[in-house]
């Protein structure tokens, strides 16, 4: 029998229009929402696209999973208890090649080797048999 995996922290909030999202995620794919009247990628996926169109005629495309460190920050502390143990860490938010910024982790990095315009790509955290995190690590 497979060990069942134990995860303490928040979960995300699933819902049906993000629901090809976190199936790519769990597929170890990075696929973002764009709107096919605009042509543009965005993020956070929801059920219309933002901006002047707001259509709600978007597809799914598999994302290069290549980015830039937009800004970030070294967390010493975590939010709660959930997170004792696991600091220093970092929150980013990472502009991807397809125009999006999202917020993620930098990971398999020393904290303060990260800095604004590093290259980074994208990894797979599989914290529950269900549920999948993309991350970021360095390209090296």
């Amino acid at each position: 029998m497979a060990e069942e995996k134990t995860y303490n922290k928040p979960l995300p909030d699933f819902r049906p229009e993000t629901k090809p999202y976190w199936e790519g995620c769990k597929n170890h794919e990075l696929v973002l929402p764009r709107s096919k009247e605009t042509g543009k990628f965005f993020f956070y996926p929801r059920a219309m696209s933002p901006g002047d169109d707001m259509s709600e005629d978007i597809e799914w495309v598999k994302a290069s999973g290549k980015a830039t460190v937009w800004t970030y920050a070294i967390h010493h502390m975590g939010p709660s208890k959930a997170y004792k143990g696991d600091p220093p860490y970092v929150v980013a938010l990472v502009e991807m090649e397809e125009g999006v910024k999202m917020m993620t982790n930098i990971v398999d990095v020393d904290p303060h080797d990260v800095h604004v315009g590093m290259e980074v790509e994208v990894v797979y955290d599989d914290i529950t048999d269900e549920v999948t995190l993309p991350k970021f690590k360095p390209v090296r």
